[in-house]
């Protein structure tokens, strides 16, 4: 972060904004009712005041009464914060009738004038919070006349050393485009859909995060999840083969998989693929690395139950730090959301191996977003910093026409593993296959896998039997130890 940038007191957007507000300069943060635009204020208010600076509030719309009963609501301190109260009070109803001679306009803008800049040169504040702007146009007798003194309103707050963020209640019948060419950085603030984003559209003389970014609206204030940029995070390690601890599997993957790589590894429900992916973490957890499973399906404990009847010792691995199981309800996050939780993981926790299961049910968390661009980011990010990544795919058809995944993100895999049920003989068996190994050659034949309580079992290649990738395989030579 830039040292002579203002915080805005949310770490995510000091990201979105290249490392905060420019000082001395006015902010516009436009958005609907209940958008969040007074708690951005307070976060920007209270975090001047915890630095010691001295901070103003000047409320249009709403008695400060009640913004003190927001506040305590969202736990902000704002006992150094000091307020100018421009709101109607009650005893304006009563006294309308001396509006019949002058039109409010000409009435208030003088004295209303005149309280803000006695205010501000007896305070002298470095951060000013305006909610909202748009009330100075009913002080105003036309367009022209607004436009020209709120310029010269934000103009002589800025000369005075203050950094100003202003609001204003934006909609189609009122629209603010004058105020956003006014302003030297523009936040716009959504909610639609069930779903909180924020945007920059302007910021003179900075850079900044393009497109909608998630947020939340808490009871601690608000919080703001930066969409996530693959090509800014990057560390170095070494590549180097991660075995799975099965003879048979390093065998058909020549030695493994390989760090900083993503794996699919794809099937129907059922066949195997989270225990696969385990096995790799019981492997890393010997060598004392970290791994974490979000898991979109399971429950914990049923996951782990699960684990350990196949000879995974999951609830040691978690004693130790060397596994977490996250719980995820995708409905519940946004995809930056969720990103940002697992880079909270890789980056304060060192976790080396991430798997995702499901995709489908991580796509219900896109709601109707573009499930590939989201998972393209996030996998980027996980290689660019040296995780190796395990994404797990399941496929609707039991057996039948082979297909390794229905969402088109497998141009994303460096590994492409599949594992998928036979009728061999009227019995249902397993296989395993490897389709795709970008580092190095690998296995083009497919083998017998089985999962019982002492764990995973692979067998010889299936040399003779073929059409298995139909389902139906058919055997070319009656031999027992290859049927």
């Amino acid at each position: 972060m830039s040292t002579d940038r203002l915080t805005t007191g949310i770490s995510g957007l000091d990201a979105v904004l290249s490392g905060g507000y420019v000082p001395s300069r006015a902010y516009l943060v436009r958005g609907g009712p209940g958008t969040g635009k007074t708690t951005l204020g307070w976060h920007f208010l209270t975090t001047g005041t915890a630095n010691g600076e001295a901070v103003l509030f000047i409320t249009l719309g709403e008695p400060v009464e009640q913004l003190r009963k927001g506040a305590a609501m969202q736990g902000f301190d704002i006992s150094k914060v000091t307020f100018l109260d421009l709101s109607p009070s009650s005893e304006f109803f009563a006294e309308v009738q001396t509006y019949d001679i002058f039109t409010p306009a000409e009435v208030e803008r003088e004295p209303t004038t005149q309280r803000i800049v006695e205010q501000v040169e007896q305070l002298k504040p470095q951060r000013i919070f305006i909610d909202a702007m748009t009330q100075f146009r009913y002080l105003s007798t036309d367009t022209f006349q607004f436009r020209k003194q709120a310029l010269s309103f934000l103009r002589f707050l800025v000369e005075q050393g203050a950094t100003v963020l202003f609001s204003s209640e934006s909609s189609a019948e009122a629209p603010d485009d004058d105020l956003q060419f006014m302003s030297d950085a523009v936040i716009n603030l959504d909610f639609t859909h069930q779903e909180r984003t924020l945007s920059v559209s302007k910021f003179r003389g900075s850079d900044f995060r393009s497109g909608y970014h998630s947020i939340r609206l808490t009871n601690t204030g608000m919080a703001v999840f930066p969409r996530l940029i693959p090509q800014t995070f990057e560390r170095s390690f070494t590549v180097e083969t991660i075995p799975s601890g099965i003879p048979e599997i390093d065998e058909m993957l020549h030695g493994g998989l390989e760090r900083g790589t993503i794996t699919i590894i794809s099937g129907p429900s059922g066949v195997g693929k989270s225990t696969l992916g385990l096995q790799f973490m019981k492997e890393a957890a010997g060598r004392g690395e970290r791994s974490v499973i979000y898991s979109f399906e399971e429950s914990q404990e049923t996951l782990l139950r699960r684990a350990e009847a196949v000879n995974i010792p999951v609830r040691t691995m978690l004693k130790r730090g060397t596994l977490a199981v996250v719980q995820m309800e995708p409905l519940h996050y946004t995809p930056d959301e969720f990103a940002n939780l697992v880079r909270q993981e890789v980056e304060e926790q060192q976790a080396q191996i991430v798997m995702l299961d499901s995709m489908s049910s991580y796509r219900l968390s896109v709601r109707g977003e573009d499930l590939v661009t989201h998972i393209h980011a996030l996998g980027k990010y996980l290689q660019n910093m040296g995780v190796t990544v395990l994404l797990i795919n399941e496929v609707a058809s039991i057996t039948g026409d082979f297909r390794v995944t229905e969402a088109g993100i497998s141009y994303l895999a460096d590994n492409i593993v599949f594992l998928r049920y036979l009728e061999v003989r009227g019995e249902l068996r397993r296989a395993i296959g490897v389709l795709k190994k970008r580092m190095t050659d690998f296995e083009k034949t497919l083998r017998e896998f089985e999962i019982s309580r002492y764990g995973i079992k692979v067998g010889k290649p299936w040399t003779q039997l073929r059409g298995i990738l139909g389902g139906v395989p058919e055997l070319i030579k009656d031999d027992q130890n290859n049927s």
